[in-house]
């Protein structure tokens, strides 16, 4: 609809993430590597000339060696090699060029990702293959835009991940998809008995005796000693035969019956256990599936130029409004950020991101949740202009007061980044959720969109079908609060994870108190 106001940025942003920081730490210790390296193969050089050197002149010597040291000359200089140069040959080799190289290691390693980020990257990257669909094959394959292939070893240390979660659903696809890349004639340290081992148990434990089975043969084919799948063997046959023998017992219709439970056991296959239809609705959306909206609704939807009731800044150059969704309202604003402006939020962010907060319903504090990952900071007016100039931006465009709303919170979602559906209201529920601010309830959210996304991250409200993709220098804006201020429960929405890319937002949440004259209050909840 607003095709002619969409700019094509050719410029390169160097989108600002902590993994971003890794990888200049990684270029550092790479230069530093091979500055070792080249040293190393200096030393190697010279040791090289040396022997060369001392093969030619024993050679020589030995054909004759009292001829041969009948010269004082080459007997002076026997003794000079022997006595001196081998000890600075004997140095040289004993020398450690290493140290630059360990000294730089060791200063950069406090900076080094744990074990704890290192599961959060794989649950990330599992979280994406359940929300996107995607199979291991187009994964470790790089067939992602920007992705490199992965190794034998990087599926299985994800298997493994899995495994140590009891999530014996990934620790199958993962160390099926190791499997496959050994068979294809890839190289690894990882032997094929750990896999199998990994990958008959997790099959076993989703209730798949036969293929359990069927690879602990595989793996005492290669280790007939195995301790541990030779016991599994004896248990797989002896339960298999006590399946059959209670099919062949109950007869044809209860044999049905349990095919049809293991039909809806394997649906189920992969679901954590707080899986709810909602967060099939969820990734539906972050697809870019699930409902649409009607043709009739959508004929109601318009795009247009808004000068906020004849507001003085927006006259003669007024915003450029489009229509998101009708119910609730959803209202994009096209431009509403220069390029200049974002840079400048995301400077003055970074060295200040955290990871986000939620507000805990039962204590009334803020902590953080599985559910949300990403990365936040808040910026005051009075910090910086481009800050305020924006808060005033907001009330211009919008008509409501921003002196009592929360500071402006600006958030950054790497890869696998989130936040499953919620509220931005308090609920009835939640009677404490922004009691220390004095100012009421969030009445209304404006999202601005401070990045272009190649892969997901979309903004969708589950309860109503609608997703919102990102589009730089753009916010959406919709009311959580009905004017009688009651909830707004159609406003439940959530950001999908990032599969490409780096997503920037920032966040003005308003509140109730200074909005008494700019929205009215009516009994009607429709209203």
């Amino acid at each position: 609809c607003w095709c002619s106001w969409v700019l094509l940025h050719v410029n390169y942003l160097n989108h600002y993430h902590p993994m971003t920081d890794l990888l200049y730490t990684e270029k550092d210790l790479v230069t530093s590597l091979k500055d070792y390296i080249r040293a190393e193969e200096s030393k190697l050089e010279q040791v090289k000339k040396w022997a060369q050197k001392l093969d030619v002149l024993s050679a020589t010597a030995i054909q004759d060696p009292e001829g041969f040291l009948g010269h004082p000359v080459n007997a002076f200089k026997l003794m000079k090699r022997l006595n001196t140069e081998w000890g600075e040959l004997e140095s040289l080799v004993l020398k450690d060029v290493s140290d630059g190289f360990i000294s730089n290691l060791t200063i950069q390693r406090q900076y080094f990702p744990n074990d704890d980020d290192q599961t959060g990257a794989a649950k990330a990257l599992m979280r994406l293959q359940d929300t996107y669909r995607l199979d291991t094959q187009t994964i470790s394959t790089g067939e992602l835009p920007g992705e490199s292939p992965m190794t034998v070893e990087d599926c299985f240390e994800l298997g493994k991940i899995a495994y140590s979660d009891a999530d014996y659903y990934h620790t199958e696809l993962w160390m099926e998809q190791a499997l496959k890349q050994l068979d294809g004639g890839e190289e690894s340290t990882v032997d094929m008995v750990t896999i199998l081992d990994y990958l008959s148990y997790s099959i076993y434990q989703q209730g798949e005796l036969e293929r359990a089975l069927d690879y602990t043969k595989r793996l005492l084919k290669l280790d007939s000693a195995h301790q541990r799948a030779n016991g599994n063997l004896k248990y797989f046959e002896y339960q298999l035969a006590k399946q059959k023998k209670v099919e062949v017992e109950e007869g044809l219709k209860e044999k049905e019956k349990r095919e049809r439970e293991k039909r809806e056991a394997s649906d189920k296959k992969g679901r954590p256990a707080d899986y709810l239809p909602e967060r099939r609705k969820y990734e539906q959306l972050c697809r870019g599936e699930g409902i649409k909206m009607t043709p009739r609704r959508q004929s109601r939807m318009f795009c247009r130029y808004s000068d906020n009731n004849r507001h003085p800044l927006y006259v003669l150059g007024p915003v450029k409004q489009e229509d998101e969704w009708d119910r609730p309202r959803i209202i994009r604003y096209h431009d509403v950020l220069s390029n200049s402006e974002i840079e400048k939020v995301k400077e003055l962010a970074k060295p200040r991101l955290r990871r986000a907060t939620v507000h805990d319903p039962q204590t009334g504090k803020l902590t953080t949740a599985h559910y949300r990952v990403s990365k936040s900071a808040w910026l005051t007016a009075y910090e910086d202009p481009v800050v305020d100039k924006i808060n005033q931006r907001i009330e211009d465009i919008t008509g409501l007061n921003v002196k009592t709303a929360e500071e402006l919170q600006v958030a950054n979602y790497g890869v696998g980044g989130q936040y499953e559906p919620h509220f931005d209201f308090g609920r009835k529920d939640e009677p404490d959720a922004f009691k220390e601010l004095g100012t009421g309830n969030r009445i209304a959210t404006w999202l601005i969109y401070m990045s272009d996304v190649p892969s997901g991250g979309a903004t969708v409200f589950t309860d109503v079908g609608a997703a919102v993709w990102p589009k730089k220098g753009s916010a959406v804006f919709w009311y959580n609060l009905f004017a009688s201020g009651e909830g707004d429960y159609s406003t439940r929405h959530a950001a999908c994870p990032v599969l490409v890319g780096n997503k920037w937002v920032s966040n003005k949440w308003i509140h109730e108190r200074g909005q008494e004259f700019r929205r009215r209050c009516t009994l009607d909840e429709s209203d």
